[in-house]
């Protein structure tokens, strides 16, 4: 077996450590940070294309369509402000 990195498994003890929940809490923290089916503008579903052109057709279509969504919530709100 080959070994790559320096990480080092820790030991499983029988004292919890605030040391490793906090670790813990942190990569939690950043699991919900992953991007969903709302932020990558793909609805989810399941889709059957012929090609992989039009299975990149299709990616395009809906990050174009949720940017231009984005831009106009950006736009609204830039106008709503009040100075």
């Amino acid at each position: 077996m080959r070994t790559i990195g320096q990480r080092t498994e820790r030991q499983i003890g029988l004292v919890a450590s605030g040391e490793l929940l906090l670790q813990g809490a942190r990569f939690n923290d950043e699991i919900h940070r992953l991007p969903t089916g709302s932020t990558t503008f793909i609805p989810k579903g399941v889709y059957r294309f012929m090609t992989h052109a039009q299975a990149n057709q299709h990616q395009l279509d809906c990050l174009a369509s949720g940017m231009a969504q984005v831009a106009q919530e950006r736009k609204n709100e830039r106008n709503t402000t009040v100075l």
